[in-house]
């Protein structure tokens, strides 16, 4: 792609997020998710190729009808309350309508099954950023408008959407698959505890964003997209390898790494606020999504494929990737567990 278009779509993407964040009104909020939905499609279908085609106009047409419910349910409102302001939001119809629309922008169960669809379409780095950039937005909005909103409602699209990103990654092949469902799982988590501590709704998107970020920048670097390819990259680049079956445990939250300090402190408020039982269901959804992140860990660290060499091919050629923000990204997924107690002084 010409380095001046992809520059301008990705200003088009900063300006579209920074816009909706910024926004109190619910018009300008819709006219950012607008401009982030049509700075990425460029991006997606840059690789001519049927899947990508296929892949963003699936997206597009599920990005498409939830700006129009969000536009329906804003003018809704309006025309109850006389004002377009997000923190006015007394109708309980337009509420359902947007956290409905903002369920399905984000890939929340029940509204999910386009996500697993669009990511395996993709090229990697656009994935990262569906993954990542595209869900700031309407989490934005969601914290926004979440004391509006039936909290029952809540409550079950988090639980939902753990349950079914526990459930749909298992019986994946493909990794951009079993990345999406990744991000179903977590999405789940961000939405269950947004009533009670939004703080660790925060903090929860941040540790994925890194996690997914380190995941995905592994992916392509050593350029695999089924589980088949990762048992041939262990000898290519061991560390590497490490790096990525530990940045995967990460995800699946195990104690010595990231990923167990935000489901550890959701668990500990739910529990606070009077729901062991959901807190209970909700660590054993983590079991699931535990179960395909260790399938992944088995076939790149414990099985060598039949074809490769046991040493490293002297004649292989040095990698033309910038690395750095690999680097940084692996660094964060998995050494932050030991400085918890200020990160959370500071949340």
């Amino acid at each position: 792609m010409n380095p001046y278009v992809l520059t301008a779509l990705l200003s088009s993407l900063g300006l579209g997020t920074t816009l909706t964040f910024a926004s109190s009104h619910w018009l300008l909020a819709w006219m950012g998710l607008e401009i982030n939905t049509l700075a990425i499609i460029p991006l997606m279908a840059q690789h001519h190729h049927p899947r990508a085609v296929e892949a963003t106009t699936k997206y597009f047409l599920t990005q498409a009808a939830a700006a129009a419910m969000i536009l329906f349910a804003s003018t809704t409102n309006a025309w109850l309350t006389g004002g377009w302001d997000m923190n006015d939001m007394s109708s309980p119809v337009a509420s359902a309508m947007v956290i409905a629309a903002l369920a399905l922008k984000i890939g929340l169960a029940p509204m999910h099954f386009w996500m697993p669809e669009v990511l395996q379409g993709l090229d990697l780095l656009t994935g990262l950023i569906l993954s990542t950039w595209q869900k700031l937005a309407p989490l934005a909005l969601i914290v926004q408008t979440a004391q509006a909103i039936d909290p029952l409602l809540l409550t079950t699209l988090g639980l939902m959407s753990t349950l079914v990103g526990g459930w749909g990654g298992l019986n994946q092949t493909q990794l951009r698959k079993i990345l999406a469902y990744s991000s179903i799982a977590h999405m789940g988590w961000m939405i269950i505890i947004l009533q009670y501590a939004p703080q660790l709704t925060l903090l929860a998107l941040l540790m994925y964003i890194f996690m997914t970020s380190s995941a995905f920048l592994t992916l392509k670097a050593s350029s695999s997209t089924k589980i088949g390819t990762l048992a041939t990259i262990w000898s290519k680049s061991p560390i590497l390898t490490t790096a990525a079956a530990l940045v995967l445990l990460s995800l699946g939250g195990l104690p010595p790494l990231t990923g167990f300090m935000p489901k550890w402190l959701i668990l500990q408020e739910l529990a606070k606020q009077g729901l062991p039982l959901l807190a209970t269901v909700m660590a054993l959804a983590a079991l699931l999504s535990l179960y395909f992140y260790l399938r992944l860990c088995y076939a790149m660290t414990l099985t060598i494929s039949p074809h490769t060499n046991t040493f490293i091919t002297p004649w292989r050629v040095q990698t033309t990737q910038f690395s750095f923000p690999l680097a940084l990204s692996t660094v964060v997924a998995l050494g932050l567990l030991p400085m918890a107690p200020a990160i959370v002084m500071l949340v």
